[in-house]
């Protein structure tokens, strides 16, 4: 006797079908899983035989094979319990086959049937809606599916639950979305004394996704200003939401179901390892640069994170996406991220300050804001120094405007850029415009042509830089609400290069 049920595998922020094939032949006793399952999918015969036993259901004195197939796809996770489960009484014709093979289930079960959450129950979903199935699933992961409104979504608290509603007894009732999470921001820009330069600087990095580093003493409010850029910026799309809860979803990072409207700041600490950046580890697990999709990385103290783990950011940054590597899988996961650094100009901090400052000045400086490539720091659009506040300054009443106000300007210009690639979908804002298309948006006349050229040959801008300044241009354009990039908008852009320029 042989059913078939039907489940996920997780590669990435994809979940592939996978067909639960569960055989029971006569022969010595013997219950053996096969299909390349990991350690935890290997141990469900015991969680799945003992779950069983204590709701009454003795298996057979025969021999159980379950199949995962396709047989080549790695299977990881505890996530296997319930179709294998849901199979093995199919097999026994406890259940109908046919009602089996219509839902695609995921689930660990307990020792005593009841069913515990697990991750990715979101993409498992998105997967079941293309097969046209039910998906089946903890009613603690239910909320999370249920977003996903093309596939009918089945939460249920035990084993015994979902018996009954195959049987007919006490039918399930599909599961309700969670509720939109709203993260009130109490961090106004309008805290920060002084620093009106850097706010500028953050209102046009938010405006067209452009990344950005801040060089200054200990003190000057770089943290300050990095921790209000999530409330400069529009709230997630329902697309880009969707794209940031899958992942958030594969993390186990989705609470009640909720899902949020607010773009997501990372912020990780300077001993991270490169497997918690960019991702890897047990299961190739996304790291903090897909943690950020669609929001903000904030890497304080850059040059103390390790030069190799720098190094790695360069290819993440430009395309948006990385690729983890694996001997037996490469998996892909989105990263469009606004990256944020915060650096001291020297080790001390105290590099403008000669009476502060330590014995090895001004070589520590150059040492130390040396640990950055050249080529990572060209791919900061905005580079700029946040000087010391002043002590008078603190004493001052909030100046210039409230992050409520920058993030109305900010609205502003991203529906010019949406407008702008009505008809390019894959790009959202100016900082993904290239080739052509930026040719196209960033026309300048002859005079601020003439400027640019010799603005490039004056600080040795490459290639990359001269764009980068293009694109910061045409942002500067959308919030001065002007259709085209003139003179003023490219000086100012170009003041926000020249700290890279005297680096470099």
């Amino acid at each position: 006797m042989v059913a078939t049920a039907y489940t996920v595998a997780f590669e990435g922020v994809e979940a592939r079908p996978v067909e639960v094939q569960c055989a029971v032949t006569p022969g010595v006793p013997a219950f053996s899983i096969v299909g390349l399952p990991d350690k935890a999918v290997s141990e469900a015969r015991d969680r799945v035989r003992t779950a069983l036993t204590s709701m009454s259901i003795a298996l057979p004195s025969k021999r159980i094979t379950v199949n995962l197939s396709p047989a080549d796809l790695p299977k990881e996770g505890s996530h296997f319990d319930l179709p294998i489960a849901l199979g093995l009484l199919a097999a026994l014709e406890i259940l109908p086959r046919d009602a089996v093979a219509q839902t695609c289930a995921l689930g660990e079960l307990s020792l005593d049937g009841t069913l515990v959450p697990v991750l990715g129950a979101l993409p498992a979903a998105m997967a079941a809606a293309e097969e046209d199935r039910i998906l089946l699933c903890p009613r603690a992961s239910g909320a999370e599916a249920a977003w996903v409104d093309a596939c009918r979504v089945l939460g249920a608290n035990s084993l015994v639950d979902i018996i009954r509603h195959f049987t007919g007894q006490s039918i399930l009732e599909p599961a309700k979305p969670g509720e939109v999470v709203t993260d009130p921001n109490t961090r106004d820009l309008r805290d920060v004394k002084g620093q009106e330069r850097a706010k500028r600087a953050m209102e046009i990095a938010a405006a067209g996704r452009h990344h950005m580093i801040m060089v200054g003493p200990p003190g000057s409010g770089k943290s300050m200003l990095a921790a209000r850029m999530p409330g400069l910026m529009p709230p997630l799309t329902p697309v880009e939401a969707l794209e940031t809860s899958m992942i958030h979803s594969i993390a186990g990072l989705l609470r009640d179901g909720g899902i949020s409207r607010t773009r997501p700041f990372r912020e990780p600490h300077h001993t991270a390892s490169m497997a918690a950046l960019i991702g890897g580890g047990r299961g190739a697990k996304p790291g903090e640069i897909s943690l950020a999709h669609n929001g903000v990385l904030f890497m304080d103290e850059f040059p103390e994170f390790p030069k190799t783990v720098l190094e790695t950011l360069r290819q993440p940054v430009e395309s948006g996406e990385v690729m983890i590597a694996r001997a037996n899988a490469h998996i892909r996961y989105p990263c469009r991220f606004l990256l944020m650094a915060a650096a001291n100009p020297c080790r001390c901090g105290h590099l403008a300050d000669a009476n502060r400052a330590c014995s090895k000045a001004p070589i520590c400086g150059e040492d130390y804001l040396g640990r950055i490539s050249g080529p990572l720091m060209d791919r900061f659009d905005l580079r700029l120094e946040v000087p010391a506040v002043g002590y008078a300054d603190l004493d001052l009443p909030p100046s210039g405007d409230t992050s409520a106000q920058v993030a109305a300007r900010v609205v502003a210009a991203r529906a010019r850029q949406n407008a702008r690639f009505a008809d390019h979908p894959q790009l959202r804002t100016n900082a993904d415009a290239e080739g052509t298309i930026l040719d196209e948006i960033t026309r300048l006349d002859s005079e601020t042509r003439d400027m640019m050229v010799k603005a490039a040959d004056r600080f040795h801008l490459s290639a990359r830089g001269y764009h980068r300044i293009l694109r910061v241009a045409r942002t500067i354009a959308d919030l001065d609400h002007s259709d085209q990039v003139e003179r003023p908008h490219v000086a100012e852009a170009l003041s926000y290069r020249l700290i890279a320029a005297r680096d470099s």
